[in-house]
């Protein structure tokens, strides 16, 4: 299997992750109604939540592009270059949310996004 194919199982578990970020040592979680527990939380945990919900709208455009660009017979190294780079930004994207940087987040949101872009291109 390809690196890049490895790095969409990786932001294919990245919602997850925060997931389990933003329930960790929750007071109060009660499993039976999970979102109504998610949607009250505040700080990094809201915002960890908010990371969840944005990994899973950027993997299916992601994945796609990866298989795209596979099946055009693209390049693989450079692939995998951009799909370890959307990799990247995506950890780093997720640092800036946890810790209230938004212009730095919105910059590195914007970096995952052209890499993504860019699979379609070559």
């Amino acid at each position: 299997m390809s690196i890049a194919y490895w790095c969409v199982l990786v932001a294919g578990i990245f919602p997850y992750i925060f997931t389990m970020l933003a329930k960790a040592k929750g007071i109060g979680f009660d499993n039976h109604s999970p979102r109504e527990y998610l949607n009250n939380l505040t700080g990094w945990r809201k915002r960890a939540n908010w990371i969840q919900i944005n990994s899973f709208e950027a993997f299916p455009f992601f994945a796609v592009a990866v298989i795209i660009a596979s099946l055009n017979h693209a390049p693989s190294n450079k692939i995998d270059i951009l799909a370890m780079s959307f990799i990247l930004f995506r950890i780093l994207y997720a640092i800036a949310y946890l810790k209230n940087i938004a212009s730095l987040r919105t910059i590195i949101w914007t970096c995952g996004l052209v890499c993504v872009v860019s699979l379609f291109y070559i």
